[in-house]
């Protein structure tokens, strides 16, 4: 949902209105995953997109009728077969699509601000959809000072919870399905349940060069298109030029100190690409010794042999030098600086998210595993859906019964 904060930041700006559609369920095989975003304007422009093309066209006019009416729809589409040109997915999915109108001065309009708001801010954020009918789907809630206008969810416990919940989720790495029970102190299988789903907006991912060479202008322009926060750390000016590096932040300063200073978590990568013993070994050294999850160093076999020795030398553990990712990159075989780029984006993409670096065609199961997202306590993930063999598209559908936000 992040590629369309921007369209809906400009026009709250201009109090324009606008729909919002979410993917908030997926079962079996689906091209997007949960909690992405299409918006579309009082224009008829849209932005983003809810699956490969195969049903945004329904999803489009969707939105443009939610647009007029001010109500909430939601709409399942799945494997159609003796209708090939009904709106369906062919990868053999069923997606659920909520379709939001989000209206100047609304409840909805209000938690999207300040959703975007953190995100400029850089602070992790949830947004939360209530995506059941007979709870008012389509509601949308964030945290906020004032709780008192998300009354939508229901009684002022049932919020309380859902708003420490979407707290607490602000930072998981992927979005969840949260159920709370209509009834206090009933089980949710016997009594009426709400539900809502959390989409987090973490802080973005930072990207941290070291070194203003030319392969570093082709990583910190593919790492920025990636949804990287991007910066390109030597201390030559001469070379890092803010023009040279339009999609980064550039600093001056002697990297191994800057590394030592700057923020640095567990959604950080740095690069060392400098090639220079002037300041390879005290960048890596304090690299290695912050939290980021990935650190990477380029140069040859030969060149990574010498700098280990170096490295010990300097007092860094071979613990430490177990997480250095040198020669950098995967074999992917290319050599040109964009090539280059492209491979050690690929291997910062398989250390984030724990892939193997096989062909596709040589694996075997799901494409995309489904995430691990901690949960606990009586508010957990969805449950695991089988897919009927043949699910016409539009096979299910309730509209928000007149809730206008």
């Amino acid at each position: 949902m992040r590629d369309v904060l921007e369209p809906a930041r400009t026009r709250l700006d201009r109090g324009e209105p606008f729909a919002l559609a979410v993917l908030v369920d997926a079962y079996a095989s689906a091209p997007r995953e949960v909690g992405t975003a299409m918006l579309v304007d009082a224009a008829g422009q849209v932005f983003g997109n809810v699956s490969a093309g195969c049903v945004d066209g329904a999803v489009y006019e969707l939105c443009l009728q939610a647009l007029a009416s001010g109500e909430s729809t939601r709409s399942r589409y799945g494997i159609s077969d003796e209708r090939a040109f009904a709106a369906a997915l062919t990868c053999g999915g069923v997606i659920d699509v909520l379709v939001v109108p989000v209206v100047p001065g609304s409840r909805a309009a209000e938690a999207l601000r300040v959703v975007i708001d953190a995100v400029e801010r850089r602070e992790a954020v949830a947004l939360g959809i209530v995506t059941d009918a007979a709870s008012g789907g389509g509601a949308l809630l964030a945290v906020t000072d004032d709780d008192s206008r998300d009354r939508a969810v229901g009684d002022s416990r049932m919020l309380a919870a859902a708003l420490a919940d979407l707290r607490r989720a602000a930072s998981a790495a992927a979005p969840v399905t949260l159920r709370y029970a209509d009834v206090p102190g009933d089980t949710v299988e016997e009594s009426g349940t709400t539900e809502v789903l959390a989409v987090p907006f973490p802080h973005a991912p930072r990207l941290i060069v070291v070194g203003a060479v030319e392969f570093s202008v082709a990583l910190a322009r593919l790492g920025a298109a990636s949804g990287f926060e991007v910066t390109v750390c030597d201390p030559r000016e001469v070379f890092a030029r803010a023009e040279r590096f339009p999609d980064a932040t550039v600093v001056h300063d002697q990297p191994g100190r800057y590394l030592a200073a700057t923020p640095i978590d567990a959604r950080t990568a740095i690069c060392v690409l400098t090639h220079d013993e002037r300041f390879d070994i005290e960048a890596i050294a304090a690299a290695l010794a912050s939290p980021a999850a990935y650190v990477g160093a380029m140069g040859s076999r030969r060149t990574h042999d010498d700098r280990l020795v170096r490295l010990r030398t300097a007092g860094v553990t071979d613990a430490a030098l177990a997480r250095l990712r040198s020669p950098i990159g995967l074999a992917l075989g290319g050599r040109t600086p964009e090539e280059t780029a492209l491979s050690i984006l690929a291997e910062i993409v398989l250390v984030r998210s724990g892939g193997s670096g096989e062909p596709l065609r040589e694996t075997h199961g799901p494409i995309h595993p489904d995430a691990v997202v901690p949960g606990g306590g009586r508010r957990t993930d969805a449950p695991a859906a089988v897919c009927a063999d043949a699910v016409d598209a539009v096979v299910a559908r309730w509209d928000g019964g007149g809730i206008r936000l």
